[in-house]
């Protein structure tokens, strides 16, 4: 669930990318923008590596995909883009992926720990 949390802060910054391509270059509300961005960079780079430490690579990296889900509902609520059949059908996709990983990654964890239970055992 904290991975989750993070992902959804993560994919704020591109909320605050779109907002300073609006707005005159290095004008204040653009540096604003641009220091949000930072904080919002500074705060995941710490979490993602707390994340790493304590999860696999493979499962951290597999979740990240999630943020295309999180952009299309910015971008949704945000900025009022349409919801197309095609982002629908793509954010799905992604979602059933990360989900089918998940699943199988759990088994493969569960044979590695019988395995594990059976060297003992020998």
């Amino acid at each position: 669930m904290g991975l989750h949390l993070l992902l959804v802060l993560y994919s704020c910054s591109g909320i605050f990318s779109k907002l300073a391509s609006g707005v005159e270059f290095l004008s204040l509300r653009f540096c604003l923008y641009y220091a949000a961005i930072l904080a919002i960079l500074f705060i995941y780079a710490i979490g993602w590596q707390q994340a790493l430490k304590r999860m696999p690579l493979t499962s951290a990296f597999a979740n990240k995909a999630i943020t295309v889900f999180w952009g299309i509902v910015w971008g949704l609520v945000v900025f009022g883009e349409s919801i197309t059949l095609p982002k629908i059908v793509g954010a799905a996709l992604i979602i059933s992926g990360v989900i089918l990983f998940a699943f199988a990654d759990g088994e493969l964890h569960k044979q590695d720990q019988a395995e594990a239970g059976q060297d003992g055992d020998a």
